[in-house]
C-alpha cells in the first residue's frame, strides 16, 4: 500500500489546502454546506494533482533511474510496473470524470467555471510535465498559477469573491515556495555534480536575488491585504497587525536559505523548523480571533 500511496505523493496533498482560503478568510468555515463544497474542491485538485503526478514519473522513468533521489520512485525503481500505473491512472481520470458530472447538483451556476478550473489546471500541467518544466522562469511561474488556481477554485466552489490582494499574495507565496526549491536543487546539484536541463537557466546568485524580491512583495502585498478596506471593514483593523507574523516568517525562512544554506525545499523546512510553525500557528490564532471573535 506505502508504493501505491508513494506513486499518487499523497504527502504533496497538503499544497490543495489553498482551496481552504476562500472559506477560512470570509469568516465561514463553521459553515457547513460551504465546507462540504470546499472539501470536494480539494479532493478534485488532489485526484487530478496524483494522475498528473503518475504522468509525469510514467515519461521520466530513465532519467529519475539516475537521479539520486527520484531513483527511488515507485516507477523509477521498479516497485511499480507500467502498466499497474496505466490502470491507476485511468482509475483516477475515470473517477475525476464521475465526480465532476456528479457535482452539476450542487455548484449550480458555479459548475462551469470550477470545471474550466479544473481543465485548465489539468492541461496546464500536462503541458509543464511534458516541455515547460524545462523552460526556466516559465517553470516556476506555472507552479505559481497552479497555487491561484486553487484558491479560485475554492472560490468558484463556494461562491465566495476573492480580491484581487488575496490572488496576487497567493501568486507571490507560490512563487516564493518554487524558486526556494529551485535554488535548493541548485545546491545539490552543485554537491553531486549532477544536473538536469531545469536548471540550465538558473544559478545560485539569481536565485538568492529571486527569492528575496518574491519575499518582499509577498510582504508588501500581505501588508496590502490586511489594508484593503474590505477586510479592515469584514475584520477588525487591527488585522493589521499580523503582518509581525509574516515578516518574521519571512525572515526566518530567507535566514534558513541563505545564511545557514538549507537546501531542503520550502515545504520541507516548514515541516522542520520550530521557529517558522510556531510563528505560522501564531499568525492562525490571531487571524482566528479577528475573524470569529472579532467582538
Amino acid at each position: 500500500m506505502k508504493k501505491y500511496l508513494k506513486l499518487l505523493r499523497i504527502e504533496q496533498w497538503v499544497k490543495n489546502s489553498f482551496v481552504f482560503l476562500p472559506l477560512f478568510f470570509s469568516g465561514n468555515i463553521t459553515h457547513f454546506d460551504l465546507l462540504v463544497r470546499s472539501i470536494f474542491a480539494f479532493i478534485m485538485f488532489s485526484l487530478v494533482a496524483s494522475s498528473i503526478y503518475i504522468i509525469n514519473d510514467y515519461s521520466d522513468i530513465e532519467s529519475d533511474r539516475k537521479h539520486p533521489d527520484k531513483k527511488d520512485r515507485p516507477l523509477a525503481s521498479g516497485a511499480i510496473s507500467k502498466s499497474t500505473a496505466r490502470i491507476i491512472l485511468i482509475i483516477l481520470l475515470s473517477l475525476i470524470a464521475v465526480l465532476m458530472f456528479l457535482s452539476r447538483d450542487f455548484l449550480l451556476d458555479n459548475f462551469w467555471k470550477f470545471a474550466s478550473i479544473i481543465g485548465f489546471y489539468f492541461v496546464m500541467n500536462l503541458a509543464y510535465t511534458f516541455k515547460l518544466k524545462h523552460v526556466a522562469i516559465v517553470d516556476v511561474m506555472i507552479i505559481s498559477i497552479g497555487f491561484v488556481l486553487r484558491v479560485l477554485a475554492g472560490g468558484y466552489a463556494t461562491g465566495i469573491l476573492i480580491s484581487q490582494w488575496a490572488i496576487l499574495l497567493t501568486f507571490v507565496l507560490a512563487l516564493v515556495l518554487a524558486i526556494g526549491k529551485r535554488r535548493g536543487e541548485l545546491i545539490n546539484a552543485q554537491i553531486s555534480g549532477r544536473t538536469r536541463k531545469s536548471l540550465d537557466g538558473y544559478n545560485v546568485q539569481f536565485a538568492d536575488i529571486a527569492l528575496s524580491i518574491s519575499c518582499a512583495l509577498a510582504i508588501v502585498c500581505y501588508l496590502m491585504f490586511t489594508l484593503s478596506p474590505e477586510v479592515q471593514q469584514r475584520f477588525h483593523p487591527r488585522v493589521f497587525y499580523t503582518v509581525i507574523f509574516v515578516v518574521f516568517a519571512f525572515l526566518r525562512y530567507l535566514q534558513q536559505t541563505l545564511v545557514y544554506n538549507k537546501t531542503e525545499s520550502p515545504t520541507k523546512i516548514i515541516y522542520k523548523d520550530r521557529y517558522i510553525q510556531v510563528t505560522l500557528m501564531l499568525w492562525l490564532a490571531a487571524f482566528l480571533l479577528q475573524i470569529y471573535f472579532k467582538k
